[in-house]
């Protein structure tokens, strides 16, 4: 079933909370202080019920200047705008000012009630009918159904009421699959249930048993019942009015203003970036470092406003900004919000979130403007490729993903999918992304970073990976960075050389020298088996004149993995510590454990050589020491 909510808007005394009970039965002022006033103070709520079984809900909100702050409140949930204007008195400037709101939140549809028709004769109507006309002209209400009635004498609602009924059928369906959100505009306490919160809500579903957080602050508590419209129900949906009783919560710990929301999908922040626009009514010039109040669902927060490409945002101009928060506010892309002057307080413009947790720009930043022209028009690759690449080579998750964008997993599965398939995307982990335009980056780092390090040591077959991983990518997680590496290695950008990288294009070149010193070197060691001599044994072998080129032709050897370096002393032939490896791969195909002296009788060496060996496997985490016993490690599949 489709669930609509209705607004009323216009100024005080024109007859809203009357309109609402003809049409629905319902007196939507509760407070003493409202009746005995006779104007609304807080939000009404009621619903309408239409001959299909169709059910929509009405907020109805108080027209006094005084109480804007109450109707912003209600108005962030609104489908369908019924903007009363009174039939002797015309526009006026709540009125004004409503249709200004309505408009900054983004409501598209509606229609305009003239009511109070009763008091004044036909003529008069029609001149108010054009006034409306002229009022409405380039807002979403141009052209809309304007209805005369009479709440008294009931003269036009059976009319009003079906064309709501139309227009509750015509709107469109809101998504359902994704995390279900709740402005909270009331917080009360029900004797023998605790803690009820109400509002409008906007997107997705609640059931009875979910959890929620509560925004800004971050603490949980289940869902124990829920209602709409004074009726118990196991589950609602976006686009219904709805209480809600939250387990093991104090009034004192919610407040008009908070946020509901499915666990972990809504961000906190002290910043957002957004298309601010004045309104062309708007008496004042919005400032760079203007102080104003930002109105956003149900909250309200003192904000600094950074034009990000401009000093002076004039009326009816708009652009991009970073509006800055004293206090945290819970955000989504795509949100709507209006912003106030800070004294006296009038509205003066509003907007549309565009990043709900940026960081802090600089003004004029060529980059930062474009990034938001894509976040704001984009289209859906754009925007998605761009929100991947915002977060570097860390390899956002698509459940990260999804909760950044408001977009349900499958659906951003798919798209994620298409992407990797045209190489915009990489997939360096499972279910884990990066951005093309990152990974290019990455090689440009990489390549700088192993040319240098070629032209400083052109022996060496490359680059330990350790070393690499640091110096590219910092402090990132390390199963990150060996994905990231191995990405650059499967695209033939750089290779694998035992325990190093280096450029694909990259050979050690040796001299005619050198050549004769590593062959009699491999020689040696290939002859010597396990019981090689010493380092410093090797280096005996050649005259003092070919000391220097020995030593770096063994790094060149070690680098390379044509020895194995067991001990600073101690290296052995690739081949040597290969059937080592098999021999030691063999002995735990068939027994758990291996202590020294059986590794040293299955080599048939002494205890040095076998000891050099395991404390080697040891410090790889090939193998495990526990006690006296080895065992296989993390790194035993390296064998």
């Amino acid at each position: 079933m489709k669930h609509v909510i209705i607004g009323t808007a216009g100024h005080v005394d024109h007859g809203k909370t009357l309109l609402v009970k003809a049409l629905t039965g319902i007196d939507t002022d509760r407070l003493v202080e409202e009746k005995k006033r006779g104007i609304t103070i807080e939000l009404g709520f009621a619903h309408l019920d239409f001959p299909d079984g169709t059910q929509a809900g009405i907020v109805d909100v108080p027209g006094h200047e005084k109480f804007i702050k109450n109707m912003l409140a209600g108005a962030g949930g609104i489908d369908l705008a019924m903007l009363v204007v009174a039939a002797d008195e015309g526009f006026m400037p709540q009125t004004v000012e409503h249709l200004g709101i309505l408009s900054l939140l983004g409501i598209r549809d509606g229609l305009v009630v003239i009511t109070k028709c009763d008091m004044v004769d036909e003529e008069w109507v029609e001149m108010v009918r054009e006034d409306v006309k002229a009022q409405t002209e380039g807002t979403f209400l141009a052209g809309k159904p304007v209805y005369t009635v009479s709440a008294y004498t009931g003269q036009g609602i059976a009319e009003l009421r079906e064309k709501l009924a139309e227009l509750v059928r015509q709107a469109s369906e809101k998504n359902l699959r994704i995390p279900f959100r709740l402005p909270i505009d009331r917080v009360f306490s029900v004797d023998g249930f605790g803690t009820v919160v109400t509002g409008t809500l906007i997107e997705g579903a609640v059931a009875v048993g979910d959890m929620a957080e509560v925004l800004p602050t971050g603490f949980q508590a289940r869902v124990r019942n829920l209602q709409v419209h004074g009726r118990d129900v196991p589950t609602a949906f976006a686009g219904q009015r709805v209480a809600v009783n939250l387990a093991g919560t104090r009034k004192a710990d919610l407040a008009r203003g908070d946020t509901i929301a499915r666990p972990d999908t809504v961000r906190r922040s002290l910043m957002l970036d957004v298309r601010l626009q004045n309104l062309k009514n708007s008496q004042r010039t919005i400032l760079t470092g203007s102080q104003v109040h930002l109105y956003h669902g149900s909250s309200v927060r003192l904000s600094k406003v950074v034009l990000l490409d401009r000093d002076a945002l004039q009326p009816g101009e708009s652009c991009y900004a970073q509006l800055r928060m004293t206090e945290e506010l819970a955000a989504k892309c795509g949100d709507r919000f209006v912003v106030r002057f800070y004294s006296p307080l009038e509205t003066i413009g509003g907007g549309v979130v565009l990043d709900d947790c940026p960081q802090r720009h600089k003004r004029g930043d060529g980059r930062v403007l474009e990034s938001l022209a894509i976040r704001e028009s984009g289209s859906g690759d754009q925007k998605l490729l761009q929100t991947v690449a915002e977060q570097g080579w860390t390899l956002p998750s698509l459940e990260k993903l999804a909760k950044g964008l408001s977009r349900e997993a499958g659906e951003l599965a798919e798209e994620l999918g298409g992407l990797a398939a045209a190489g915009s995307l990489l997939e360096p982990l499972p279910g884990r992304y990066l951005a093309g335009s990152v990974f290019d980056k990455l090689w440009d780092s990489c390549r700088g970073l192993l040319e240098q390090y070629h032209r400083q040591n052109p022996l060496h077959a490359g680059m330990k990976v350790a070393e690499l991983r640091q110096k590219l990518l910092g402090n990132t997680e390390q199963a990150v960075s060996d994905a990231l590496l191995a990405a650059l290695a499967h695209e033939g950008k750089i290779r694998a050389v035992a325990d190093r990288y280096a450029l694909a294009d990259f050979a050690v070149h040796l001299t005619k020298r050198q050549s004769n010193i590593r062959d009699r070197i491999l020689q040696t060691y290939r002859k010597a088996g396990l019981e090689t001599p010493g380092l410093d044994e090797i280096y005996g072998m050649f005259e003092a004149k070919e000391q220097v080129d020995c030593k770096q032709v063994v790094e060149s050897l070690v680098s390379g993995g044509g020895l194995v370096m067991l001990t600073p002393q101690i290296c052995v032939h690739r081949e040597v510590y290969e059937d080592v490896s098999r021999r030691t791969a063999e002995h735990f195909a068939s027994q758990p454990e291996l202590t020294l002296a059986q590794f040293r009788d299955m080599l048939g060496t002494s205890r040095k050589y076998a000891l050099a060996v395991l404390e080697y496997y040891d410090k790889n985490k090939i193998l495990k020491k526990e006690g006296d016993l080895r065992r296989p490690g993390p790194a035993y599949g390296s064998l």
